[in-house]
């Protein structure tokens, strides 16, 4: 595999800023690092139709949120995509993947909710799965106020973001949530084991690197018996049967990649529609370095097709359903 010179250009602007890895910084350090890079690597922000600041109850208080509504979507309620942001769980917020959720809203002609989930270390697994539930709980409850549809909810995110929309999926299918028409998992982290073949290979140019993933996991989990809940790692649930319909992406430099890839196998081979896209030549976290890296709109384009072409199924199967009720 050849890396997208792209990214290389990345990677060289990131040496020779003298950026330390993530690893050697404290959490505070790290979240400070990772939003001011921000303005080099992200593009402007596409205008949307509306962008609004909400906040949903937690079992810890108000959880932090974000509506985007697409450009050129009409008044009324719209389908949505709830967004859990990534960041090894320890780092990110609603800033750091503001142009990813506006990207997807356009694209998908959707309404976007992004979630700000508590941060590891401060508080450790399963306070992220908690207030990700939480949220998608009350942004469903508050289907009306905020104008969308509650028969069509998706979840999606990248990297832990991807964990934690997987973890949806399953809770979604045995009633601990409300259902979801879709999931959409960008590189996602499923595994905590560190075990697959993508993680012998040399990532130690790269943000995302062996010791980084260490970091992030020695900071979200709070012993060893966690690294076995499927909470923590989706991979090892017990019924794959019955969840949302998927799109996962995996990028080929990216530890990451078996385990997201093994994920989507595990969906296909119990019945789930999968949608398996594998970007052999871009590194773990492109998506939010669209400034310099081309193939990241490229990618979200592919993520957001896939998330309307899913709202329109959902609709369209709705809508079957009535007309079978009122003329069967």
């Amino acid at each position: 595999m050849s890396l997208d010179p792209d990214n290389q250009q990345v990677l060289d602007m990131m040496k020779a800023a003298g950026r330390p890895p993530v690893n050697e910084l404290q959490p505070e350090e790290a979240r400070k690092m990772y939003r001011a890079s921000r303005g080099a690597l992200q593009p402007d922000l596409p205008e949307m139709a509306e962008v609004r600041d909400h906040s949903a109850p937690g079992s810890a208080g108000d959880i932090p949120l974000r509506l985007y509504r697409g450009m050129g979507t009409k008044p009324g309620p719209l389908p949505v995509l709830v967004f859990y942001h990534g960041g090894g769980y320890v780092i990110g917020d609603l800033d750091t993947h503001d142009y990813v959720c506006r990207k997807i809203a356009n694209v998908a002609q959707c309404c976007v909710i992004a979630v700000d989930y508590r941060l590891a270390p401060e508080h450790k697994f399963p306070a992220a799965v908690e207030d990700s539930a939480a949220a998608l709980r009350w942004i469903v409850k508050e289907a009306e106020s905020l104008s969308i549809d509650p028969s069509r909810v998706a979840v999606g995110g990248d990297s832990a973001g991807g964990n934690l929309s997987a973890n949806m999926a399953h809770l979604a299918r045995d009633g601990g949530v409300p259902p979801l028409c879709f999931q959409m998992l960008l590189y996602p982290g499923t595994d905590m084991s560190m075990s697959q073949p993508s993680y012998k290979r040399d990532f130690t140019q790269f943000p995302l690197s062996i010791k980084a993933i260490e970091y992030f996991i020695g900071h979200y989990l709070r012993d060893r018996n966690d690294y076995t809940d499927p909470r923590a790692a989706p991979l090892l649930a017990a019924n794959f049967n019955q969840l949302a319909p998927a799109f996962v992406l995996t990028a080929g430099y990216d530890p990451l990649a078996d385990e997201g890839m093994a994920y989507a196998r595990k969906l296909e081979e119990n019945g789930v529609p999968v949608t398996l896209i594998h970007m052999s030549d871009q590194m773990h976290g492109f998506l939010t370095m669209g400034r310099v890296i081309r193939a990241s709109d490229l990618a979200l384009e592919m993520a957001g097709a896939a998330l309307a072409r899913a709202f329109r199924i959902k609709s369209t199967t709705a809508a079957q359903e009535l007309k079978g009720v009122a003329f069967g």
